[in-house]
C-alpha cells in the first residue's frame, strides 16, 4: 500500500482498513507458528501497512497534512 493511497482514504476508511490489517496480522501470526505460513514476507508488508495507517493519523491529529498541503 502507498503513502500516498493511505492519504487520500478518509478517517473512516482508515479504520476499518486498520482493522482489517490487524485481524490479518493476528492471522499471520498463528500460520507462522503452526508452520502453514507460505509467504512470510506478508508480515512484514502488513506491519508497515500498519505504521502507515499510524503514521497518517498522527498526522492528522498534529495538523502536519494541513500544512504540507498549504506549503504545495
Amino acid at each position: 500500500m502507498r503513502i500516498n493511497k493511505v492519504r487520500d482514504m478518509s478517517d473512516a476508511e482508515l479504520k476499518v482498513s486498520m482493522e482489517n490489517l490487524r485481524r490479518e496480522l493476528f492471522n499471520l501470526r498463528f500460520q507462522l507458528a503452526t508452520r502453514q505460513l507460505k509467504n512470510t514476507a506478508r508480515v512484514k508488508e502488513v506491519r508497515h501497512d500498519i505504521a502507515k495507517i499510524l503514521t497518517v493519523e498522527h498526522e492528522r491529529t498534529m495538523g502536519l497534512a494541513l500544512k504540507k498541503q498549504e506549503v504545495k
